[in-house]
């Protein structure tokens, strides 16, 4: 697969680079952040995913989540792939939560997103590879984390791959699709109407029959404007119930912006580092 540099820049001593890249997965050009540590100049670095929320590009978390300092001190990558596929021929819709900005990191069965909003195979298989191959990090050691749509996508995954991911965190995750309106809309429109196919990605029903075998650390912030539609409620309940390992935060005062993101993210970095390296 050839790689395109878009730009890269200096940054705490690692760099900071954006590549873009013909996706077979979604059959469309595709961009991704990706920042290596100075570590990275010696030797394979450990990797950590971050998969953003609803109307982000690969860019809000690169410049927003203030990560590179703290990924840098631990030695980790961290890759900001897009949040959908983009084109003139991509399947969109009016609404700012289906469509473009909004793959919700699930293989489309139905038209007309089929075609190209393979977002699961894309984040799981086809990036990892291409990164592993092209930049000196580990594919054996990844983590995965996210913010709201991205939070949602990055606990699916960990919870239905736990042997490619050696640790998991989400930042104010949609936990609970199948129960929101913020997930009964696009699930339906990207898997049809049979609801069996939506469990698969919902944190909530995942952590109920299938847990994740690590420890799992999760911060929502008390004043989270989307607290109906995120539902952390309900996967917080699922935690104890199932006796899971890890960590649930509410941290009071904080809402859904990337300053929640930034105040919190050195703990994430350190939390996957101490499980990666």
């Amino acid at each position: 697969m050839s790689l395109e540099t878009v730009s890269e820049n200096r940054s705490f001593g690692g760099t900071q680079g954006v590549y873009k890249h013909r996706s077979q997965a979604t059959g469309t050009d595709m961009t991704f952040g990706l920042f290596l540590p100075e570590a990275a100049q010696y030797g394979r670095v450990p990797v950590l995913w971050y998969l953003s929320g609803l109307t982000c590009t690969h860019e809000n978390a690169m410049t927003k989540a203030a990560a590179q300092q703290w990924c840098d001190e631990a030695g980790i990558a961290i890759c900001f792939p897009d949040t959908s596929p983009r084109g003139e021929d991509v399947a969109d819709d009016d609404a700012y939560d289906l469509g473009k900005g909004a793959g919700f990191y699930v293989n489309a069965t139905q038209d007309p997103w089929k075609p190209h909003f393979q977002m699961w195979h894309y984040v799981v298989h086809e990036l990892p590879e291409l990164v592993g191959d092209n930049f000196a990090v580990d594919r054996d050691a990844m983590g995965i984390t996210g913010h709201s749509m991205g939070g949602h996508g990055a606990l699916t995954i960990a919870m239905t791959h736990p042997d490619r991911y050696r640790s998991v965190s989400a930042f104010a995750p949609i936990a609970n699709p199948t129960e929101s309106d913020w997930g009964r809309k696009q699930l339906s429109a990207y898997l049809g109407d049979d609801k069996a196919a939506w469990r698969n990605h919902d944190s909530t029903l995942l952590m109920s029959e299938r847990g994740y075998p690590g420890e799992v650390l999760i911060d929502q912030g008390s004043s989270d404007q989307f607290l109906d539609l995120l539902k952390p409620e309900a996967l917080a309940h699922s935690m104890m119930a199932r006796r899971q390992p890890g960590q649930f935060r509410m941290q009071p005062g904080y809402d859904h912006s990337y300053f929640f993101v930034q105040s919190f993210m050195p703990d994430h970095v350190m939390w996957h580092a101490e499980r990666l390296i």
